[in-house]
């Protein structure tokens, strides 16, 4: 196992001893859907696809994708954002 890994696996191990929210964990974002209408994350890296029918997110390891109809941006700072629209999935792509 790569010493990134092993760092990874340690850090998780730490947390959950301590009964820390894994979310706290290095590179691993929060996100939270409000019903079928809006998605927040916290922690994201970017967006790397934007329309009103998809929006692809780069986050640590993976690409978070929301699909749905009339999806918007509604905010965005280096560390969180806030989409809007009716939403009909998430896919989680490594």
């Amino acid at each position: 196992m790569g010493d990134k890994k092993r760092l990874a696996r340690a850090g998780l191990e730490v947390m959950d001893r301590l009964d820390l929210p894994g979310e706290l964990a290095a590179g691993v974002g929060r996100m939270e859907l409000v019903g079928d209408r809006q998605f927040y994350m916290e922690q994201h890296r970017g967006v790397l696809r934007y329309s009103t029918e998809v929006i692809d997110i780069a986050a640590a390891n993976m690409t978070v994708r929301i699909t749905g109809r009339e999806l918007q941006l509604l905010a965005m700072t280096d560390r969180e954002l806030r989409i809007s629209g009716t939403i009909t999935a998430i896919e989680l792509l490594t």
